[in-house]
């Protein structure tokens, strides 16, 4: 491999171009995470020093929460990074390159506590230099990618096209394919995108823009016109 582009075609035919981040950015974004922990941990001592023991036991359990849903936090609700991997242009993943979940967060950031053995995530190093995708344990095990985002906004956002029912009654697979189509659509090139909305036939018939037609139509089924 000359660079870390790769291709994912996704079910329904829509093939998504990713770039896998590799362990140097990865430890520069964990760098700048562990600062950002660091100085929460300063932040909340200052107080708990003021109450003894009943602090320190509260510190230690701040800590202990903190430390551990810290990155599922971000990685879930903001995106699938945390601000160290957003200050670096980095994104968590699935294998799908959808959206990463609750239970594929977890179980990457649990398995942590692996990746660092025997010190400074040295196992996690050997595992991410001997795959291909730089994956290290947690990913492989939870089925996740980190790659680099791109510092370009969307060209389009489903929220901003307004919802539209479709010409004619639609089956529940059919649904799913629209709505699929909508969720990976800011992954696409505009152009893509049109040319894949285009294939659904007379869904965008005498339409200017087929892709911002099917987006209207994934609207109303996601129920956003209520």
């Amino acid at each position: 491999m000359l660079d870390t582009h790769q291709a994912i075609e996704t079910p329904e035919g829509i093939a998504i171009e990713i770039v896998v981040a590799g362990p140097v950015s990865r430890a520069l974004a964990w760098l700048l995470d562990t600062l950002i922990r660091s100085a929460i941990y300063i932040v909340l001592f200052i107080p708990a020093s003021f109450l003894g023991k009943m602090g320190f036991g509260i510190l230690m359990i701040l800590i202990f929460f903190i430390e551990w849903f810290y990155p599922v936090y971000f990685e879930v609700l903001k995106n699938g990074a945390t601000p160290g991997k957003q200050s670096l242009g980095l994104r968590v993943l699935q294998d799908d390159a959808t959206p990463i979940g609750w239970s594929a967060s977890i179980v990457r950031n649990l398995l942590r506590v692996v990746d660092f053995l025997p010190v400074f995530y040295g196992f996690g190093l050997i595992t991410m230099l001997l795959n291909k995708d730089f994956k290290r344990l947690g990913d492989i095990v939870a089925g996740t990618v980190v790659v680099y985002t791109d510092k370009k906004p969307p060209a389009f956002e489903s929220n901003e096209v307004r919802a539209r029912s479709p010409a004619y009654p639609l089956q529940l697979e059919e649904q799913q394919a629209i709505l699929s189509f909508a969720e990976r659509s800011p992954f696409l090139t505009e152009d893509r995108a049109e040319e894949l909305a285009g294939l659904t036939g007379p869904l965008v018939e005498n339409t200017r823009s087929p892709m911002r037609q099917l987006l209207a139509i994934s609207n109303w089924i996601a129920g956003k016109h209520r």
